[in-house]
């Protein structure tokens, strides 16, 4: 019945069924992507806080993790600022600690941008998908008038095939966007309570490195 059908249909259809695809592709890779994240955000953030000191906490290998590397970006600053050999741009002007907190933002933007990645896809064939099945109903259904305008007879054998046509286009556009919008909002809420978790790595490490400079120009 589809190989049969209008050809504005079978792209439709065809249309629906990349949708579909592409959706499943990106759940997959989206999971994946999360998974590692997490994984590698516990196993930091537990070598972080085991450490004796800051310093100690310096010689962790984290950057193949989110907040190994905004801890690497701060340690990066202060590195820089102990050194005496930090740039003189913008980027480096104000106190320790504003450039510091500077750094540490920067940096969880970056991560930031990163998790949201793929999901403007999945949004945007999650709201999009419908009106393409609907655009396939419609015009199956302005098949079987024409059919039936032709035939001078609205038997079941003249409607059956574009009425057949518009329902399969509804369902697989419902069947594309279905996954698609339960996903979206499934990695939504993991990629905010991710955001939180940088979020408050970062003032943390931020607060630790302001008190160990603190104490550091006390003993000096």
């Amino acid at each position: 019945m589809i190989f049969s059908s209008d050809n504005i249909v079978q792209i439709t259809l065809g249309v629906l069924i990349a949708f579909s695809v592409v959706t499943w592709g990106m759940i997959i890779f989206k999971g994946w992507i999360i998974w590692k994240v997490g994984h590698g955000n516990r196993a930091y953030a537990e070598a972080f806080w085991s450490a004796s000191s800051l310093q100690n906490a310096a010689a962790i290998e984290g950057r193949d993790s989110a907040l190994g590397r905004i801890a690497g970006a701060g340690f990066d600053v202060l590195d820089e600022l102990s050194s005496g050999t930090s740039r003189h741009g913008l980027d480096m002007s104000g106190d320790i600690q504003s450039i510091l907190e500077r750094s540490l933002r920067q940096q969880v933007n970056k991560e930031h941008s990163v998790l949201e990645q793929g999901l403007a896809l999945l949004a945007s064939i999650g709201s999009t998908a419908p009106f393409v099945g609907l655009f396939g109903t419609v015009w199956g259904i302005m098949d079987a008038l024409k059919g039936i305008s032709e035939a001078k007879s609205a038997s079941l054998d003249v409607v059956a095939g574009p009425i057949g046509e518009a329902l399969v286009a509804t369902a697989i556009g419902i069947a594309a966007a279905i996954p698609a919008v339960l996903a979206y909002n499934f990695f939504l809420r993991k990629i905010k309570s991710c955001d939180a978790e940088l979020d408050y790595f970062a003032t943390d490490f931020h607060n630790l490195a302001v008190k160990s400079s603190l104490k550091s120009n006390a003993g000096a």
